[in-house]
């Protein structure tokens, strides 16, 4: 007998990544053995620092491989409360902390305040699941531009889109996958149209690190701020741990009362020993420096292939500010997720179609450069071949 399970119409929704969707085809592509070069998925090519894998290792000998309380251990949220204390100006204390993955916690966001009918304004172009995370809570994304020009956002745009049911603004700088890093200017204006408008800032600051041009600035850094901001960041990309699924909310602390107990019915705690590595890694000099040779290399990076890109006439290319993405547009009158399937297709290499990031990135491509400069001059090389063929 058949069965017929009747989908959820929230989940109904929701349409999958088309990052995963062109992985997924790369692999099959590999597996009948082609030598397929990805600039497709957004992880560091870097291995985790070899000091932070014995102290995790340390920590499982020492018995860190039970639960921990759902919103972590102390001495982690304190460590995560004093960086953002040195280093960004925000004036948080360990309560204001939960150690949850980062991507979860995005989510835990949104459903700690969000209701069905309400409104969010996401950035577009953008990461994609912010979009099917407000969908799948009934709440209406409505997209914002984002510009990587000496300006952000458009603020004459978001005055007008922000209604009676607007609740939440998501930031993310630097952004994925323009890499626009957000302005002194741009910080001040989400800060005045949030306390003017009552709106939460959901600010993504995964790749606060990760900049090349300009520098990083939390909106929660501004005077009364960090009581309607919600940040989440992590270690997946700055510290080339995107397999341990290990990062951190911050938020005013009458709020992460609220998430903890979201987290306690749905994910429960983060992994013991991943929080007791990463509190030894915050205060390490060792690993700091470990992350700053990493960002050099993007550095190195970035350059080759915003040079490579220039060698093409098909793209308009421009130098990302932050993170390890390019976000070309090309002139050809093919929709993106054509292209990058033509691109895997015949060429074997892997590229985001804009597409998966908005309507605004329709007629881009995202390239990471999360690789090796070797496979950089190689994947260009094969891109560059197809052009001169079309």
């Amino acid at each position: 007998m058949r069965v017929v399970i009747d989908i959820s119409e929230k989940l109904k929704k929701v349409e999958p990544s088309a990052t995963v969707e062109v992985v997924t085809l790369a692999r099959k592509l590999e597996e009948k053995g082609y030598d397929v070069i990805s600039f497709g998925i957004g992880e560091p090519d870097f291995h985790t620092p070899r000091k932070i894998i014995e102290w995790a290792y340390e920590a499982m000998k020492e018995g860190y491989t039970h639960y921990t309380p759902p919103a972590g251990l102390k001495e982690t949220r304190e460590a995560i409360a004093e960086k953002y204390r040195e280093e960004n100006n925000v004036d948080a204390t360990w309560e204001n902390v939960i150690i949850t993955p980062s991507k979860f916690g995005i989510f835990t966001a949104m459903a700690s305040v969000l209701n069905p009918g309400d409104e969010v304004l996401i950035p577009n172009p953008g990461w994609v699941s912010y979009c099917q995370m407000a969908k799948l809570l009934d709440a209406k994304p409505i997209g914002y531009s984002v510009s990587i020009r000496d300006r952000a956002i458009n603020e004459e745009e978001i005055k007008e889109k922000i209604t009676n049911k607007t609740k939440m603004i998501v930031i993310n700088s630097p952004s994925n996958p323009l890499g626009t890093v957000f302005s002194i200017e741009d910080m001040k204006f989400i800060r005045d149209i949030a306390q003017d408008k009552n709106l939460i800032v959901l600010s993504d600051e995964i790749y606060e690190k990760i900049i090349y041009e300009g520098r990083f600035i939390s909106p929660a850094s501004f005077e009364g701020m960090l009581e309607r901001t919600i940040i989440v960041n992590g270690f997946s990309k700055m510290y080339a741990m995107t397999g341990w699924r290990i990062g951190y909310i911050i938020a005013p602390k009458t709020l992460t009362k609220e998430m903890t107990k979201f987290q306690s019915h749905t994910l429960t705690c983060a992994p013991a020993f991943a929080q007791v590595a990463v509190a030894k890694a915050l205060r390490d000099d060792e690993t700091q420096e470990e992350v700053k040779k990493m960002i050099e290399e993007y550095s190195r990076r970035r350059e080759l292939v915003y040079n490579e890109l220039k060698k093409i006439e098909l793209f308009e290319a421009y130098k990302p500010k932050g993170t390890f993405y390019v976000f070309p547009k090309y002139n050809y009158p093919m929709k993106s997720s054509d292209f990058a399937r033509m691109i895997l297709e015949k060429k074997h290499v892997v590229v985001t179609p804009g597409s998966a990031f908005g309507s605004l990135g329709e007629g881009h491509v995202r390239i990471s450069f999360a690789t090796s400069r070797e496979n950089i001059k190689k994947g260009m090389e094969r891109i560059r071949e197809l052009v001169e063929e079309l």
